[in-house]
């Protein structure tokens, strides 16, 4: 039975700076990857993040992209396989250094605290222009003041399907099926997340998507979410901050709820929730982190 849960909540969460030593020999080598430009985002003697540049076809950049592969402690010790985490806008998850306005999600020091048994593939978005938002948009996009855009998001998520991820269950001891496969994302992205869930559910088990850019997806994205019968299980977090609102505009928390009811009638499980005071940025997601990843994937 499909539950529906809505919340509202204020997270306060303190992350641990203690350092994990990830034994980790694998090295990442594809089609339209410069493996001479591969290098570690952090050296302790042996590696904790992978760190690729790479071209999309279709989706080229003028300076190649990097693609993060985070491998759980033990990873070259054991045997064992593991879940695959996918998230967009990779340059904002793991790094402050990295992160467009100096502020990362801090999923590295998540991962390091909890010692998820978890993999985690993170790809930076195009940041050419208006790029980010062809490639995160499904459909195109009328935009008063950047006129149409083409939307990508199908071309994007063609690559994450069938180029990245069997390339990813190649090179890496996953559990490549459905209920091991997870995606997450924020603004662009978590819309992305969202699209992904329903237009990809063969592949996707788990969403988050955090705030959301539902605006960007019109009539096609409820339309696409009504008419997916999602698989079990299949599990979709959404979540907004009020401060991200103008006090007088309700549309966007109407949005939300709205979203949230039509995926419940589609069968998914979903945990939509308001919090209270938070922002549009990656200070106010990394708090929800653990709130979203134990939902999604309970004693993972």
């Amino acid at each position: 039975m499909s539950r529906y849960i809505f919340n509202i909540f204020i997270y306060f969460f303190h992350f641990s700076s203690r350092r994990v030593f990830i034994d980790n020999g694998i090295r990442i080598s594809y089609n339209h990857m410069d493996e001479h430009n591969c290098f570690h985002a952090k050296k302790e003697g042996i590696k904790l993040i992978r760190i690729s540049n790479i071209q999309i076809p279709g989706l080229e950049t003028r300076k190649p992209r990097r693609l993060y592969v985070y491998t759980p402690r033990g990873y070259a010790r054991s045997e064992q396989r593991y879940p695959v985490l996918y998230m967009f806008d990779g340059h904002n998850v793991f790094y402050d250094s990295h992160a467009t306005y100096g502020k990362s999600w801090g999923m590295k020091e998540y991962l390091q605290k909890t010692k998820l048994p978890l993999i985690l593939v993170a790809v930076e978005c195009n940041p050419e222009g208006t790029r980010r938002l062809n490639e995160y948009a499904p459909w195109d996009l009328d935009i008063p003041e950047l006129g149409r855009l083409e939307g990508q998001g199908r071309l994007t998520m063609e690559w994450f399907t069938r180029t990245l991820k069997p390339e990813i269950d190649r090179k890496y001891r996953t559990l490549p099926d459905r209920a091991h496969t997870l995606i997450a994302g924020s603004s662009m992205g978590g819309l992305m997340a969202l699209y992904a869930a329903a237009a990809y559910s063969e592949v996707f088990s788990r969403a988050a998507a955090l705030s959301p850019s539902l605006w960007a997806g019109g009539l096609a994205l409820p339309a696409l979410l009504a008419e997916t019968r999602f698989p079990e299980p299949t599990r979709i977090w959404l979540d907004i901050g009020t401060a991200e609102l103008p006090p007088e505009d309700h549309h966007a928390l109407s949005a939300l709820f709205e979203t949230a009811a039509i995926l419940t009638k589609s069968g998914a499980d979903v945990a939509a929730r308001v919090v209270p005071g938070a922002e549009h940025n990656e200070a106010a997601w990394e708090k929800r982190i653990p709130i979203f990843m134990d939902y999604l994937y309970p004693g993972a």
